[in-house]
């Protein structure tokens, strides 16, 4: 399995994602702001991988305290909390590390960096487990032989293994069913042709590239069965934000009659967001659009947009595939019953 990130000799190390498929690079941090800086940057990305690489870098950084460890926590995980503000993920695994920091209050500085370490290991535990547990809940939906249509990188690299909407597909194939995937390329940071594309031939899957583009025409042509995506955010009626393009791709799907499902944990699921335009939307750099490669390929004086996120109204989402199971509409009352029983358990 991909290590998209992990604890390794008090230091984090993450592949870097953006040399992806032509290198294979890992790189170490020893500083919790250089970190910060890589989830600003898309070293690391995906909304779990991005809650995960957080909760290490806020002990990272208190392993570096050497006095006045509530302020210095207080900085590290303000620092955390600016670097992407549409994934739920980060600020939901900084509130799970507020909560263990407080509980070591009074505790020396060495019991809180013990503290502070086991609690960013569990939430990276928890993923991955949580990214079992939904594959195998998703890959129930799909028939013994189907094809899916996901958009951008919804897999190991997006979590701390495994994977969300290729989590399902993983669990479909390892339950032996024949799965096959179009994976759209996904402007413009092309996470679909770099990340998907790449994690699915190394697994041996059946995959072929499309541009963003031709989704209408294949779903046309007959050649897709579901759409399956991940998420980096879920608001409380059920309303989805995740890589622009996925809106389209919904409305594509109910215009088609196809099954169009979001495989997400319950850490992306966020009940104290009303709906969907509660979300903010990150907009991120212009040169992402203007250049491809490194090189120019638009007027340097042409107005760019280029927001990272859209959102799905909860009324194109066929089913949500948690590790507590599979819900459907009225997303409202069953994601608070979804929680309920999950508080229960714990």
């Amino acid at each position: 399995m991909i290590r998209t990130v992990e604890w390794r000799d008090n230091a984090v190390v993450l592949i870097d994602q953006r040399l992806l498929p032509e290198r294979e690079v890992y790189r170490v941090y020893r500083d919790y702001r250089k970190l910060a800086q890589a989830i600003r940057d898309m070293v690391v990305r995906g909304a779990p991988a991005i809650g995960v690489t957080a909760a290490f870098g806020i002990a990272l950084g208190m392993m570096q305290a050497r006095r006045d460890p509530e302020a210095t926590f207080a900085r590290i995980c303000e620092t955390f909390a600016s670097t992407r503000p549409t994934a739920v993920n980060l600020f939901w695994a900084i509130a799970r590390m507020q909560k263990r920091f407080a509980a070591t209050r009074g505790a020396g500085l060495a019991a809180v960096r013990a503290a502070m370490l086991a609690e960013a290991q569990a939430i990276y535990e928890e993923d991955r487990a949580a990214n079992r547990a939904l594959g195998h809940f998703g890959a129930k939906l799909l028939p013994r032989r189907v094809r899916v249509l996901t958009h951008c990188n919804a897999g190991a690299l997006a979590t701390a293994g495994y994977g969300t909407a290729l989590g399902v597909i993983r669990a479909a194939r390892e339950q032996g069913k024949e799965v096959s995937v179009l994976a759209t390329e996904t402007r413009p940071f092309l996470q679909g042709a770099r990340l998907t594309a790449w994690e699915l031939v190394r697994d041996g899957v059946p995959v072929t590239l499309i541009t963003d583009n031709m989704a209408a025409d294949r779903m046309r042509r007959g050649e897709v069965d579901c759409v399956i995506v991940g998420a980096d955010r879920i608001a409380a009626n059920g309303d989805v934000a995740n890589k622009i393009g996925t809106y389209g791709l919904a409305v594509l799907a109910r215009a088609h009659r196809l099954p169009f499902y979001v495989a997400a944990p319950l850490s992306t699921l966020d009940r104290e967001c009303p709906s969907g335009e509660d979300i903010v939307i990150e907009e991120r750099p212009p040169e992402e659009v203007t250049h491809c490669g490194g090189r120019r390929v638009a007027p340097a004086e042409v107005a760019v947009a280029n927001p990272a996120f859209d959102v799905t109204p909860a009324r194109f989402v066929s089913a949500l595939i948690t590790e507590r199971g599979v819900i459907r509409a009225p997303y409202r009352q069953q994601i608070q019953r979804l929680f309920r029983a999950h508080e229960r358990v714990r």
